[in-house]
């Protein structure tokens, strides 16, 4: 546990799901986790595993599907660059240059649940929610993702918990 804070709950699963109401159009959902902030409570993320749906397969067209999860609440999908996105799942599928029937190359990544090194934690959520963002390009149907997040409920010094809020709120 990071110098500051005190561990007040065991391993809490989160479950999330977003989808767009419209093929191709960015949607965000915010999770609520029901932190007490009078208490300094925060939230401290050991993993996230983000299931992005797949985007459609459609003759000599490229497709993709993509999700991010974020500590504030934005107006695009994030990328791991982003200060405030802990985690991001994406599937293409590569078609275009193919004769129709011809197929096409499906290509997926994303961040893994857990860092290759030995971190404590991934990041520490000091507000009271998370979000969750999803987008499609050149797909017929709306599709979405799901997901869980693993981290534990923690309480922090009055200047620690100062600190991450704002820097969590200047992250946007």
């Amino acid at each position: 546990m990071p110098k500051g804070l005190k561990e007040t709950s065991s391993l809490i699963t989160i479950g999330f799901q977003a989808a767009e109401a419209i093929p191709n159009t960015f949607t965000q959902v915010q999770v609520d986790l029901q932190l007490n902030p009078l208490d300094n409570e925060v939230f401290v993320v050991y993993a996230i595993d983000i299931d992005c749906g797949p985007s459609d397969a459609i003759d000599a067209t490229d497709t993709s599907m993509a999700a991010s999860v974020s500590t504030t609440s934005r107006t695009t999908l994030g990328d791991l660059a982003d200060s405030n996105v802990l985690s991001v799942s994406k599937r293409q599928i590569r078609a275009s240059g193919f004769a129709p029937g011809g197929g096409g190359v499906g290509f997926s990544s994303g961040s893994s649940e857990s860092p290759a090194t030995q971190l404590d934690y991934l990041g520490i959520i000091a507000t009271n929610n998370f979000f969750v963002q999803v987008q499609g390009a050149a797909n017929i149907i709306a599709h979405g993702c799901e997901g869980k997040m693993y981290g534990v409920r923690a309480r922090a010094d009055a200047s620690v918990f100062s600190a991450l809020v704002q820097s969590e709120l200047l992250s946007q």
